[in-house]
């Protein structure tokens, strides 16, 4: 799957298609979602529309290690969970995608980070390792000041 096709979307059409395409990718490269799909006897034919893909539980990345690639793992983010839960995990084999993501997301909603002031304050966060909130918070201070 092209990434840059996700940040290609300009219209409900696209998103729909595009969509698709990444349920055909997840269905034939991640043997979680596989198997799951393969359970709920998912016909892939007839998954025609968004509103037929199947989604995984949060449970799935509690217990298992979904990935669609076999690249190496470059960041795992956790949920906060509550206190004494397992959290679910979100294994990254390419986090230049994640950047883009919420760079993009900055940029089509807010404008230029370099026009903003940016205020994190997250600190029942900043005690725990792998939030994903942070690593994005992290990543918009350093782009509107970067180091040096």
């Amino acid at each position: 799957m092209n990434p840059e096709k996700i940040f290609s979307i300009s219209s409900n059409e696209d998103f729909n298609k595009v969509a698709l395409e990444i349920f055909n990718f997840q269905y034939a490269n991640n043997r979680v979602y596989r198997k799951f799909s393969d359970l709920l006897k998912i016909d892939l034919k007839q998954v025609d529309k968004i509103e037929k893909i199947p989604f995984l539980p949060i449970d799935l990345f509690k217990s298992h290690t979904i990935l669609s690639s076999e690249e190496t793992i470059q960041k795992t983010f956790t949920s906060s969970g509550t206190t004494g839960s397992m959290t679910s995990k979100h294994h990254l084999t390419d986090l230049a995608i994640y950047e883009e993501s919420f760079n993009l997301g900055f940029k089509k909603f807010y404008g230029d980070i370099k026009k903003y002031v940016v205020l994190a304050l997250l600190p029942s966060y900043l005690e725990r390792d792998g939030s994903s909130l942070i690593y994005m918070a992290q990543h918009l201070i350093k782009k509107k000041c970067p180091p040096g």
